[in-house]
């Protein structure tokens, strides 16, 4: 199969379109004929070593979480999905080794969910990964209708999943954005607030009685700054910043779950989710893909890998 794969840790110049052996189907794992493959920050962030001492890695790596595809075979005892079944899945297993950067990939039932039968095989695959990480964050810290939410950088990949899904609960929103990202973020269903120095100020005008929660999709000093407006300071929790619990808070690190994946799927069904692309690449360029990440900052819309294409 043809597989993106880097022989030892680096960056997008190590990045190689290769041909790897079919991935070994264990017991309870399904093969998924890859369609398209989500492109985050995480998957450079292993390849470069970042997560090392957290996550056993093996090389050749085949980089990535997210993908959307067909089941092509399965595994003793994986009952869940029939051949031919279309899946959406957060692929992670005990050690990364073989990716969604790949043309197949073997997938735990665990990790897997029918994919949105309205939704294209790009959007589908930017799905399961920013959704899980901004729907256990909300799970995490419990937003109920008429609770105030503030919710730092709204306009990214997870912040927008997280602006839709506390709407969908009856929430108000406050969304951290850049100007230029501002009617974007209200399109989504937030009241946008620029970040930045002054920003505690900008929220107890919007919100003088304070805030219910703080979700934070940023990092930075977001914590700090919510833990101000908050009524109760520990009703914030961060996917980005590793000493929110020294601060009070919880810290969000997303889990597979295929019930909380069936849940989004259903959000997305319904109208009430949407995911941005901002642009897709062949399998092939995903260096190119990489890059683009870090282009202008914070690129709004997800980044994809078409490998139906390749």
């Amino acid at each position: 199969m043809k597989a993106i794969a880097l022989p030892h840790y680096g960056g997008a110049d190590a990045l190689e379109l290769t041909e790897q052996p079919t991935p070994a189907v264990a017991p309870g794992e399904f093969l998924v004929r890859v369609k398209a493959a989500g492109v985050t920050p995480g998957d450079e962030k292993l390849s470069i070593g970042t997560l090392d001492g957290i996550m056993v890695t093996h090389f050749p790596l085949i980089p990535g979480f997210e993908m959307a595809g067909v089941i092509e075979a399965r595994g003793f005892g994986a009952t869940e999905f029939e051949l031919g079944d279309e899946v959406i899945g957060f692929v992670v297993k005990d050690w990364a080794q073989n990716g969604t950067y790949a043309e197949l990939v073997s997938a735990p039932a665990r990790t897997l969910a029918r994919k949105p039968a309205s939704w294209d095989w790009l959007h589908s695959a930017c799905l399961p990964l920013n959704g899980l990480t901004a729907y256990q964050a909300i799970k995490r810290i419990t937003i109920g209708e008429g609770d105030t939410v503030l919710i730092h950088g709204a306009a990214g990949g997870v912040g927008t999943v997280g602006v839709q899904i506390a709407a969908a609960r009856g929430a108000h929103v406050i969304g951290t954005a850049s100007e230029r990202n501002h009617d974007y973020v209200r399109e989504l269903g937030a009241t946008p607030i620029t970040y930045g120095e002054g920003l505690a100020e900008r929220v107890r005008r919007l919100a003088p009685e304070g805030i219910d929660v703080a979700l934070d999709f940023y990092g930075g000093d977001a914590v700090a700054v919510s833990r101000r407006v908050l009524k109760d300071p520990a009703r914030v929790a961060s996917v980005a910043d590793i000493t929110a619990p020294d601060q009070g808070g919880h810290l969000v690190w997303a889990r597979a779950n295929a019930d909380e994946l069936i849940e989004l799927v259903a959000l997305a069904e319904s109208g009430k989710l949407s995911i941005t692309i901002n642009r897709s690449f062949p399998l092939e360029q995903a260096a190119d893909a990489w890059r683009m990440l870090h282009a202008d900052g914070r690129t709004r819309g997800r980044i994809v890998l078409d490998v139906d294409a390749t």
